[in-house]
């Protein structure tokens, strides 16, 4: 098969993976309490973005969890702190940043930074502007969206583009 040809069912493959399968978990995700469904599509992102590497999905799925996780403890530390609040914002992004690069690098094996990074940005992004006894199950949804995006969105497109190659070849 010639290389344009084969770039063209890639191209094609990709598209009807992404044009399919997402959207299910966009439609399943609210009647399975989850609200925060669009996180799984950002975690995918990151997971393609790291060549599709199912060797690495455990630990960039730990590292989402791990970032869902600092998020909660960064909301209860910055309402536990009594200073100005860009003060405890510096702070503590200052701290859990520092530790979240020492811990996640010190077990490359099992946490994948840049996802912990992520993970805690995504977290903060929703769960940020709430009093942490308002936060409720967001971060178990935030996880679970977490883990849809790793493994059902990133390893299931990329395994259903994988079989479409195969069956049109």
């Amino acid at each position: 098969m010639d290389q344009k040809k084969e770039k063209q069912i890639q191209k094609l493959t990709l598209a009807f993976g992404i044009a399919l399968l997402p959207p299910i978990w966009a439609v399943l995700s609210p009647y399975i309490g989850v609200s925060t469904g669009a996180v799984a599509l950002i975690c995918a992102g990151l997971y393609v973005a790291n060549g599709n590497k199912r060797c690495d999905a455990f630990k960039i799925a730990v590292g989402f969890l791990c970032g869902d996780i600092w998020a909660v403890l960064a909301i209860w530390i910055m309402e536990s702190l009594s200073f100005h609040p860009n003060v405890e914002l510096y702070v503590t992004l200052f701290v859990l940043g520092g530790l979240a690069v020492l811990i996640g690098e010190s077990v490359p094996k099992y946490i994948f930074v840049p996802s912990w990074l992520c993970g805690w940005a995504i977290g903060l992004t929703i769960m940020g502007p709430m009093s942490i006894h308002a936060i409720g199950t967001l971060p178990i949804q935030i996880g679970a969206a977490m883990i849809a995006g790793v493994v059902y969105v990133g390893i299931g497109v990329d395994a259903f583009q994988k079989f479409l190659i195969q069956k049109l070849r």
